[in-house]
């Protein structure tokens, strides 16, 4: 095939062909490489062209066609298809909004002028004016009576990229992903009207301020993770990531702004699969004189109305499962649950000597099992033994009952000291919320610290919470009753989008380098 034959495919057509060798490829980058050089040369260099006007764009057009028949319109998009039919060609030209047909003829644009738009290929960037019409095939188009390069493409789009079954590619090179597959473009317009629809939520509805918090910090606090760690030169001090901005959103709390939120990247040194990326989108919100119940109906609200304002329905269908996420949702108790599943009864037992035996009888590791607690262990065990029973935690439905263990900056729950006010909220299995009727006691506050503490320090648990003195100090100057809120955004995405991966719905997920 001539490269101008190659020219004239369109994008679907060319990923039906089979696949360029890189030789070919080469051959092709270095005829492009010519024509700009000759465009240059002609003083048509493309890349000094700075701005163009955009009046229109493609599906606006298409839209309100009978309103703007023969209106002259000045549009801007990339080759995707070009037609060549001697004295007359059909491209069409891609903008954010979709597709348009451009008809350009010869005696339109002129001799000279059509002369070098016959030399454009696809993946140019191109400006158009001219008047829109419908073809005899009843196709809404522009009929051209100016066309500009506005920037020259000198690499070649892969020609089997439409339908590529090579994830790790479209990843990497996210940029032609959304050129030549406008699902995935679609997905992140999704992403962004989940999250503008679920700040309007917390604002609106519930009357929380947004806020900033460090993401470089000293003390990596507010969630059990290991944090990425680097170096301040100026101050020749080390510093982490943030693993969450819990503690900083309460210390405002403690200043008077009492509902907070903000939503950002988190970043934990942990492990990646589907559901788990170094870099990650979370949600806290802090409502002063709130509690657990108060945090409920807003993570109830935010889900349902995200998705309602996406999908315009309350059941999420998840690959090819059914969720109605109406609130209200179920609620579980985490010892009911272990009961549920495994038989042990843990309202039966009062010691951490009982629970290990417990544990051990149900074939749980003794090495680990010897220096854990009854709560320690109960929170273990429905671990391994719940959460992956299919379809028990599909939800939606609150998970109840965390052991204080496991739980450091959570209210005791008055009833019963063992256990704190705190619920993880679950969907298809997953978790995607964490809340807490907030911990404001600051002597039970730097107890349980210095028991995590204690933990690091021992090497029993590398994501166990460090002490945190000044946060200490923030609540004894005096943090109101607070009801506290984690959301995992990406997760939530996912869901709603039925995005299969989370990378799928990150525009630039964490990869591994490559060799080349």
């Amino acid at each position: 095939m001539s490269t101008e034959d190659m020219r004239n495919q369109t994008a679907e057509e060319a990923a039906e062909m089979t696949e360029v060798s890189e030789e070919s490829l080469n051959e092709q980058r270095r005829i492009r490489r010519e024509k700009l050089k000759a465009l240059q040369e002609a003083g048509r260099n493309p890349f000094l062209n700075e701005t163009w006007n955009v009046t229109a764009h493609s599906m606006d057009i298409k839209d309100n066609f009978e309103a703007m028949e023969e209106e002259e319109v000045s549009c801007a998009g990339r080759i995707m298809a070009f037609r060549d039919m001697g004295k007359a060609s059909f491209i069409d030209i891609q903008d954010k909004q979709g597709r348009i047909q451009c008809y350009v003829r010869k005696d339109a644009i002129g001799e000279e002028e059509y002369k070098w738009f016959k030399t454009y290929d696809i993946g140019d960037i191109l400006g158009v004016e001219g008047a829109v019409f419908k073809t005899k095939h009843g196709e809404v188009s522009i009929k051209v009576s100016r066309v500009v390069l506005l920037s020259k493409s000198i690499q070649v789009l892969p020609d089997k990229w439409h339908g590529l079954k090579d994830q790790d590619m479209r990843y990497r090179q996210r940029y032609v992903d959304l050129i030549v597959n406008p699902e995935v473009k679609d997905m992140f317009v999704k992403r962004s009207r989940i999250i503008k629809e679920m700040k309007r939520v917390l604002e609106e509805d519930f009357g929380y301020l947004e806020v900033d918090t460090p993401i470089l910090t000293t003390i990596a606090g507010g969630a059990n993770a290991r944090p990425f760690n680097t170096h301040h030169n100026t101050l020749d001090i080390d510093m982490k990531l943030r693993i969450s901005n819990e503690l900083y959103l309460k210390r405002l709390i403690v200043g008077g702004l009492d509902r907070v939120y903000e939503m950002g990247k988190m970043f934990r040194n942990e492990g990646m699969d589907r559901n788990h990326n170094p870099e990650f989108t979370s949600m806290e919100c802090y409502m002063a004189y709130g509690n657990m119940e108060n945090t409920m109906e807003v993570t109830e609200q935010l889900v349902y109305k995200a998705a309602m304002a996406v999908n315009g329905t309350p059941i999420i269908t998840y690959q090819g499962k059914d969720f109605d996420i109406t609130p209200p949702w179920r609620r579980l108790d985490m010892a009911d649950a272990v009961k549920e599943i495994t038989g042990v009864d843990f309202s039966k037992i009062d010691t951490d000597e009982q629970a290990r035996e417990a544990a051990l009888a149900k074939g749980m590791d003794p090495d680990e099992v010897k220096g854990w607690s009854r709560g320690k262990i109960l929170a273990e065990m429905f671990e391994e033994f719940c959460e992956d029973v299919p379809g028990y935690l599909d939800g939606p439905v609150f998970v109840t009952g965390h052991p204080v263990e496991i739980s450091p900056l959570s209210k005791r729950d008055p009833k019963d000291p063992r256990i704190t006010r705190r619920f993880e909220a679950y969907i298809n299995g997953w978790e995607i919320a964490n809340a807490f009727s907030e911990l404001n006691d600051p002597i039970d506050q730097y107890e349980r610290f210095v028991e995590q503490q204690h933990q690091l320090d021992a090497g029993l648990d590398d994501e166990a919470h460090p002490m945190d003195m000044d946060f200490v100090n923030a609540i004894e100057v005096g943090l109101p009753p607070t009801g506290g809120l984690g959301v995992g955004i990406d997760r939530v995405i996912m869901l709603i989008t039925d995005a299969p991966s989370i990378r799928d719905i990150i525009l630039f997920p964490t990869m591994k380098p490559t060799e080349k």
